[in-house]
């Protein structure tokens, strides 16, 4: 990481942080959780970063829903939490003035790096970032894997400057998750037979797909989002849809 970059994020930094920059991708402390474990492995995984990349969130669809929630990002600070190998500005483009990247897994941070984020190693339940900065902060498919999707949530919506935008996609929603009888089955077997002979670039090999799963927090029945969430934690932010 070179001076510029460094002195990018820092003036973003609160305070009293504690984000290391002798590497080259600065890191802030995080707990060793079962959950940040499983997610700091398995998107570190150099072959399904490189087909997730490759594959995920790379349709004009979704370029179209997700420039129509947050329009351009250009000359626009933008904070993308859970940025994986950075399947989110591969599809969007544009020129940011600071495009940071937070994620748990460093093999996918050095990825982003490379297409042009600024990367920092840190837990979106205490992220080592300034309130109200922001332009556009951005969680594409994320919030699931976290613990409590509530304190991310909120962490996320603090940096948000006023009259700038939050978007959140690609999260199951609590309503789809009341499977039965086949619905649950095709659940249970859905990292074996359906990726492994239809879904074949996300096809998750046998002994990783415990860690696989374990990252799918709420990714599960009984689980998930609910408008209820959003209205609670930002509503009283002054945020409104």
């Amino acid at each position: 990481m070179n001076k510029c970059e460094k002195s990018d994020l820092e003036k973003y930094l609160v305070s009293d942080h504690s984000v290391d920059f002798s590497e080259n991708i600065p890191t802030s402390p995080i707990p060793d959780t079962p959950e940040i474990k499983a997610n700091s492995y398995y998107f570190s995984h150099p072959v399904w970063a490189k087909n997730y990349f490759d594959v995920c969130h790379r349709s004009v669809a979704f370029n179209q829903r997700w420039t129509a929630a947050a329009g351009s990002w250009d000359d626009k600070i933008v904070v993308d939490i859970g940025c994986g190998p950075g399947n989110l500005y591969a599809n969007l483009g544009g020129r940011p003035k600071l495009l940071i990247g937070v994620d748990v897994a460093k093999g996918s941070l050095e990825m982003a790096q490379k297409i042009g984020y600024t990367p920092l190693l840190a837990d979106a339940h205490n992220l080592p970032l300034m309130s109200e900065f922001a332009d556009i902060v951005a969680i594409n498919a994320s919030l699931h894997h976290c613990k409590d999707m509530s304190i991310v949530l909120k962490e996320a919506a603090r940096l948000v400057c006023p009259g700038g935008t939050l978007v959140v996609d690609h999260d199951p929603q609590l309503t789809a998750w009341n499977y039965k009888g086949l619905g649950m089955l095709l659940y249970k077997i859905r990292l074996g037979l359906i990726y492994r002979f239809f879904l074949r670039n996300l096809y998750v090999p046998d002994e990783d797909r415990q860690t696989a799963i374990a990252t799918e927090v709420h990714h599960q029945p009984g689980s998930g989002v609910t408008p209820a969430l959003f209205e609670e934690i930002l509503k009283p932010m002054g945020f409104s849809s």
